[in-house]
């Protein structure tokens, strides 16, 4: 698993190269969807280094790379327009991003704080969150972690923190700047619990000694594609796109080349 370089500001990088394998066109899209979801001439898709399991940053040609930019240019070449990846650091940075009107798709965990704002299509992919404590802690399984003075580091403004933020009535929460900060703010300030994406915590867990992983999942993350509420089209035909990005094997063979293990395949929308 590739540690993300966390930064607070945004880099945008133009994108045109084509996915390495594609599934079957859908045929031409209405000039009406297209202005719906690209009213600039080109598709800004918000792309968030935080979770590895979506995208990281190539470590020779340091653009980034991932089931969440393969699903991007794939999504360009339907609309047949360019695609520009808006790059982030954090899904916090990605929904302020939002408010400044700095993209026109994101890849983003369903939530829903996020779906007053946004539209989303069914999850494309499923991963979980786990917590990570130290290896003397007391806190023995996922029922220990919900108690009077324990504390909890998670990515601000991640689906972790906007979950947790809601489910824990008795621990108190800790915000690192990003998610890959979690384990490193977790030593640092010598708290109690890590929560996030399982695989980045299971490599923190191998990379920093006297760490272990709670067995199980506190919660089930649907990654999906969401775009501004007011976008209705272009919501509808994102929808389309991802079911068919699922049933053709697209995500599954993505998830493949990237070399993630771990993360599922989002099951059919619902009819």
């Amino acid at each position: 698993m590739y540690r993300m370089l966390c930064a607070a500001s945004m880099l945008i990088v133009a994108a045109f190269p084509a996915v390495a394998q594609t599934a079957g066109s859908a045929g031409p899209v209405s000039p009406e969807i297209v202005k719906d979801l690209a009213p600039t001439g080109k598709l800004r898709a918000a792309i968030n280094l935080g979770n590895p399991i979506l995208a990281v940053r190539d470590p020779a040609t340091r653009e980034p790379r991932g089931v969440s930019v393969d699903l991007a240019r794939e999504l360009g070449k339907r609309l047949s327009i360019p695609v520009e990846l808006v790059v982030f650091e954090s899904a916090g940075n990605v929904v302020a991003g939002q408010k400044a009107g700095a993209w026109d798709v994101a890849f983003l965990a369903i939530d829903p704080a996020r779906a007053s704002e946004l539209r989303f299509t069914a999850p494309y992919v499923v991963i979980e969150g786990s917590y990570l404590v130290p290896d003397r802690s007391p806190i023995r399984s996922n029922a220990d972690v919900d108690r009077t003075g324990v504390r909890v580091v998670v990515g601000a403004g991640s689906a972790y923190d906007l979950f947790l933020s809601r489910e824990l009535t008795q621990a108190t929460i800790v915000r690192a700047p990003t998610s890959p900060l979690v384990t490193d703010t977790l030593v640092a300030q010598k708290l109690d619990v890590a929560a996030g994406v399982k695989q980045l915590l299971e490599a923190d867990a191998v990379r920093v000694p006297g760490l272990r992983l709670l067995d199980g999942r506190f919660m089930v993350i649907n990654q999906a594609i969401g775009t501004p509420r007011a976008r209705v089209a272009g919501a509808q035909y994102l929808r389309e796109f991802v079911e068919e990005m699922k049933a053709s094997g697209f995500v599954a063979q993505s998830l493949a080349r990237h070399h993630i293990e771990g993360a599922q395949v989002g099951p059919p929308a619902a009819r």
